[in-house]
């Protein structure tokens, strides 16, 4: 049925601010007992208190329209249109309204009990297009974020060996914005982003299962350019060492092809804008396709050697555990994967008929080529709509019109890249990697719409 012979379906948004105080020393309190169910617990807890109060302030806002009368938005002239507003540049920086002030990026509370050394999520469910703003992009820090004095900023590259490069450089910020630059969109995303769910579900909305994710337009220089002036040997020197200032000292390795492709940026532009501080102002490594991690924030030094360099968050950190025991190393590539950001965990549909799908896919190897959609649990698939633009190594936003029959239904998506990689389901990827990992998952999601219109975040057995 189209949009246009079917009643809109209203929606009830998930709620943002799921976790209050007290559900933090909860969180913390009940971690004790075991990774996989404290945050389960924490959550599920938070929900059962926060419902009854949810869903009134969401009916509120979308301010319904009495079926017995006119409406008075229409009939009585509201006092916008009969006075004068706000003068001009009252806040220097643009705000969001005070109506969307719920839509912030959140931290999980129990994943980390060091703040500075912790991970806050992008509101994924309440975003639109394939941009995030600067001001809700993700964030994931080692060490807390600085605030750095661009001008006292430098960027050393250098060599492991005398021989790899002919003359080490060392650059100011000013220096590197006025060399030539390029702008592009791409997506980033935490290695470890939806790590939570390989045991079983663990959280409620998307914004944590899938928010440690973002894409922007990022502004800066190609590194093959720096590399270039300072002579680097591509036949000796084939791996690369980010290294970032803030105090974890963060440091990682990237193989060589991955400059050569002309990809990788010393970006110092994000959004139209200087980097935000918590993005690694003024500096950042951006490294299209590969885990956040690689992106190193606050880059002050870019050396290149012959092997790779091992250092710990390579190492130790960022590893897949293997079924057999063993850890992989050097698995950065995110793999092809989606969501469905609308309908999702913790929103409510308040009435049947039509909504709109809709999500993001995406993919380290290139542009999503294709997004299948199902709504009952995989048996049958319908393609999406790909919204322009598809852009590579970028995120896609998908759509697809469905009538709600009030029925229970079981939303999933399913991306392929222009490679031909068809996104797995949980049954498939841990047929190959078990369920003890943490980083790399890339399984299918699946939201299950109850017959009172809750959405539930659900892994399927098959």
């Amino acid at each position: 049925m189209s949009p246009e012979r079917s009643p809109q379906g209203r929606l009830i948004k998930a709620p943002e601010n799921f976790i209050d105080a007290d559900g933090v020393r909860q969180v913390f309190a009940e971690a004790k007992e075991g990774r996989r169910d404290f945050l389960r617990k924490a959550f599920v807890a938070a929900g059962a208190a926060g419902a009854s109060a949810a869903a009134p302030r969401a009916l509120a806002t979308a301010n319904p329209v009495d079926p017995q009368g006119g409406d008075p938005n229409i009939l009585e002239l509201p006092e916008h249109s009969r006075g004068l507003g706000q003068p001009v540049a009252t806040d220097g920086y643009g705000k969001p309204s005070k109506y969307e002030a719920n839509v912030q990026r959140r931290q999980s509370p129990g994943l980390t009990q060091t703040t500075q050394a912790s991970v806050s999520f992008a509101p994924l469910q309440s975003l639109f297009g394939i941009v995030t703003p600067s001001g809700l992009h993700f964030e994931r820090h080692h060490q807390g974020w600085w605030d750095i004095d661009p001008s006292k900023h430098r960027l050393m590259i250098n060599g492991s060996d005398e021989r790899l490069l002919k003359k080490p450089m060392v650059f100011t910020l000013d220096e590197l914005m006025r060399l030539p630059s390029v702008s592009r969109f791409h997506f980033i995303e935490c290695g470890a982003n939806t790590g939570m769910e390989w045991g079983n579900v663990a959280v409620p909305t998307c914004q944590y299962s899938h928010g440690m994710l973002s894409c922007s337009e990022f502004t800066g220089v190609p590194l093959k350019l720096l590399f270039d002036m300072a002579g680097v040997d591509y036949k000796k020197a084939r791996y690369v060492l980010g290294e970032g200032a803030d105090g974890s000292s963060m440091t990682r390795t990237l193989p060589m092809e991955l400059v050569e492709s002309g990809e990788v940026l010393v970006a110092y532009g994000q959004n139209g804008e200087m980097l935000r501080p918590e993005n690694g102002y003024p500096l950042r490594l951006v490294v299209p396709g590969v885990q956040g991690v690689s992106w190193v924030k606050y880059l002050r030094r870019i050396e290149v050697g012959d092997q790779p360099y091992g250092a710990k968050d390579e190492v130790l950190h960022y590893i897949d555990l293997m079924p057999d025991g063993r850890h992989r190393q050097y698995t950065s590539i995110q793999e092809c994967k989606s969501v469905v950001t609308t309908p999702s965990g913790g929103q409510v549909l308040l009435d049947k008929g039509f909504y709109n799908i809709t999500g993001l896919a995406w993919s380290g190897r290139g542009k999503i080529k294709r997004v299948d959609v199902s709504v009952d649990g995989g048996r049958n698939w319908r393609s999406a709509r790909l919204e322009t633009p598809v852009l590579s190594k970028c995120l896609t936003r998908f759509n697809l019109d469905w009538v709600w029959d009030g029925k229970p239904a079981l939303i999933q998506s399913r991306a392929m890249d222009e490679t031909g990689y068809v996104q797995p389901s949980y049954r498939q990827l841990r047929a190959v990697r078990g369920t003890r990992s943490i980083y790399h998952n890339n399984a299918i999601q699946t939201w299950l719409v109850q017959e009172s219109g809750e959405v539930k975040n659900v892994q399927l057995a098959g």
